[in-house]
């Protein structure tokens, strides 16, 4: 393997980082979807009236459905009519990783039995996603099954958007023998066992990332050129979970290289309770951090699509795949759902995946009880309140409470180092990472990500003050994010480097360390473009007009140790403060953020003091199903509000449903009158509050007098209006 490094580098700088080269500005041009589609959710199920939640549309999953489902209507036709029926826009979502494609694997489709090309482990065992459903080595063969048994199908039914989900490669697989072809065809060596060598392993792991890269620029390329021929232009997109979460997941994936790919028009950030609970240290101690977990899992999708003007959805599930209980669905559901609000770029949404599993599945009444039920009405209402609220949800320029302009580099390649492990190298839940944001996060600091993929975008960098960063955790896939960011300090930039450089992974064959360059590490390679030692020791370097500060720690030595992040956060707070002029950086427990007439808040535990966030005004509680107005509300420390403050809203005069478990529709206002009609599921309570000038002499819904005395809040101005929801929808009039 040694006498074929120079060829490795060649070939992973051929196959996978010139496209990389592509998304860092060399003229990609950014591309937005051209439709107006703020929400949306999927469903392998036909319309049913539990399920109609009232999005703006439906991505109907799969052609032959769901893997995981068991009952239900199969044909594809026949569910994309019933929800088109309804009034929905209808789109389309598979798997690119799985799905229910038993017809390849088990040879129907080309006479060829494919069960080899499930992705395997060390022990021979495939990983399987359901019955005849493994995991995928996605050849070509299957690429072309999938467009011509999947892909041209949804667009002959009328489909003009794709979500082709998940591209998974798991770091543990990678012993099959589809695995060891895809090796030789593109590497032109014989493949070699991942757990032997580092070496082995980032080469593996690499060809995982290139092996789905290719797979979504087959599919996607052919549905773009195939809507074409029929005068249709097809949109195509990627649902796929953080750079964080498959990186402590251990799972493979493209990633930031996608915006390299003119076929691909946007992301749905998949963030929910179940990839924000992985547990991660701080201060000695691993536990579940679910809203600071999920704020940095928001945060690196932002990144990742901001600078490239692609369209990002952001995703959050009521409940999650793991079976607990409703109370730990709901207080979870709340922490990532607040996280996600506290972007304010972002404003388009997957309001929830499954809402067959949420509306009519069966969970534990509690944490202790054995007895399961359907979601509970409280639950439900609260629910629909919070994703009524995300189609009215504005894309402000406010920016979230603290100090903007810290960020911390990430790269695609933190995917490469997590599995195997080698002798010299431990990294425990991603604790290189999180060594360098989560002692940010806990002190009321927003930081951001920065995609080392992203860096020849100039807006990627434009509002950092200070880069913290490290290759502990991760390699550079190219040396031309070195040059951007040696051109950045130059003007002024300030760059915390934290990194030993001792991990085996610095020696792999990379560019680094061929083609004529002969860097033990590839920090030596940025260091001397700055002009400071290639092995620099400890402390501040000036380049240019801005500062390289060196730490010789890895970040991880700073959250697994009790107070461990004592000399980073001053080391910080040195360089935000004095070399990058960014004021006095201040410290606190919470976030806030107002979004329009929407006030988001968040207390962190284990900050600076425990002293609850009090916020004054007349706000209607989201996150309480009764739809209270309070004048105080307080925060307490590992909990977040959503409030909407009623002296906020747009045109406070008019008539108007402020806060609602069903959407609104058909609205009409009239001398003395507000008519509109609600739509939501059944089996659920209809509950709002409604702005209107004066208390109400009549309420009707479906022309039956339905007024109640003690609805009225002189205060507000609101009337809080309670009855059985209907997804035919339920006519509802005031008069004054």
């Amino acid at each position: 393997m040694r006498q074929n490094r120079k060829d490795y580098a060649r070939l992973w700088r051929v196959g996978v980082a010139l496209p990389l080269l592509a998304s860092m500005g060399a003229g990609v041009s950014p591309m937005m979807a051209d439709d107006n589609v703020k929400t949306t959710f999927q469903t392998s199920r036909e319309w049913r009236p539990t399920i109609d939640n009232r999005a703006d549309a439906v991505m109907v999953y799969g052609v032959g459905g769901n893997p995981s489902d068991r009952n239900g209507n199969r044909n594809f036709e026949s569910r994309v009519k019933s929800w088109r029926d309804r009034g929905y826009t209808v789109h389309f979502m598979t798997g690119i990783a799985w799905g229910e494609y038993q017809d390849y694997f088990t040879g129907k489709w080309d006479g060829r039995s494919h069960l080899d090309e499930g992705q395997v482990t060390q022990r021979g065992d495939t990983i399987w996603h359901g019955h005849l459903v493994p995991y995928i080595v996605p050849s070509m063969n299957f690429l072309k099954y999938m467009k011509e048994a999947h892909v041209k199908r949804v667009i002959d039914a009328g489909i003009d958007a794709i979500f082709m989900e998940e591209p998974e490669f798991w770091a543990r697989s990678g012993y099959s023998d589809a695995f060891k072809r895809e090796w030789k065809e593109y590497y032109g060596t014989e493949w070699q066992p991942q757990h032997e060598s580092p070496e082995a392993t980032y080469l593996s792991n690499k060809l995982k990332y290139h092996l789905y890269y290719r797979a979504l620029n087959e599919v996607f390329t052919y549905a773009k050129e195939y809507g074409k021929t029929l005068g249709r232009d097809i949109k195509c997109y990627v649902p796929t979970h953080s750079l964080v979460n498959y990186s402590q997941w251990q799972i493979v994936s493209p990633e930031a290289s996608l915006a390299s790919l003119p076929c691909v028009d946007g992301y749905i950030a998949q963030v929910w309770t179940g990839t924000s609970r992985e547990p991660n240290y701080y201060n000695g101690k691993a536990r579940e951090r679910v809203f600071e977990t999920a704020f940095l899992e928001y945060g690196s999708m932002e990144s990742m699509t901001a600078p490239t003007g692609r369209k990002m959805f952001f995703l959050t599930d009521p409940i999650e795949d793991r079976a607990k209980d409703w109370d730990d669905y709901k207080r979870n559901y709340q922490a990532t759902f607040t996280a996600k609000l506290l972007y304010p770029g972002v404003g388009d949404y997957e309001i929830m995946p499954w809402p067959e599993r949420i509306y009519e599945g069966l969970y534990r009444v509690s944490a202790n009880s054995d007895e399961k039920t359907k979601i509970p009405r409280f639950y439900s209402a609260q629910m629909q309140v919070m994703v009524n609220a995300l189609n009215k949800m504005p894309v402000v320029k406010n920016t979230v409470s603290g100090n903007q302009g810290i960020g911390v580099l990430m790269s695609n390649s933190l995917m490469f180092q997590r599995f195997p492990l080698h002798e010299g190298y431990d990294d425990p839940q991603l604790a290189n990472f999180y060594g360098m944001a989560i002692p940010l996060v806990k002190r009321g600091v927003p930081v951001k990500t920065v995609h080392i993929e992203n860096l020849g975008f100039p807006a990627t960098l434009a509002s950092t003050k200070v880069l913290v960063m490290t290759y502990s955790n991760m390699k550079p896939l190219d040396p031309v994010a070195h040059e951007h960011l040696a051109d950045w300090v130059k003007k002024g930039g300030v760059l915390l480097f934290c990194g030993s450089d001792k991990d085996p992974f610095q020696s792999v064959p990379e560019w680094w360390n061929n083609g004529g360059n002969s860097y033990a590490a590839p920090s030596q390679h940025l260091f001397s473009l700055m002009g400071i030692p290639q092995n620099a020791g400890e402390g501040n370097y000036k380049v240019g007009k801005g500062t390289v500060c060196v730490m010789r720690h890895d970040p991880k030595e700073f959250i697994l140790n009790e107070n461990g992040d004592a000399g980073y956060i001053s080391t910080l707070t040195g360089l935000y403060e004095k070399q990058a002029k960014g004021g006095a950086l201040k410290f606190k427990n919470n976030y806030l953020l107002q979004r329009g007439p929407y006030t988001l808040a968040a207390v962190v535990d284990e900050s600076v003091s425990n002293e609850p966030l009090t916020l004054n005004g007349k706000y209607i509680d989201m996150f309480d199903h009764t739809l209270p107005i309070k004048d105080v509300v307080t925060v307490t420390p590992n909990t977040q509000v959503m409030l909407l403050d009623v002296a906020k809203v747009k045109d406070g005069k008019k008539p108007q449903v402020l806060a609602a478990s069903f959407r609104e529709s058909d609205e009409k206002r009239a001398k003395g009158e507000y008519t509109f009609v609600a739509k939501s599921p059944i089996d659920t309570d209809g509950v709002a509050r409604v702005l209107l000038p004066s208390a109400p002499k009549s309420v009707l819904i479906d022309g039956k007098e339905s007024l109640v005395s003690n609805a009225w809040d002189a205060a507000s101005r609101t009337y809080l209006i309670n009855f059985e929801n209907n997804p035919d929808g339920r006519k509802v009039t005031f008069r004054w």
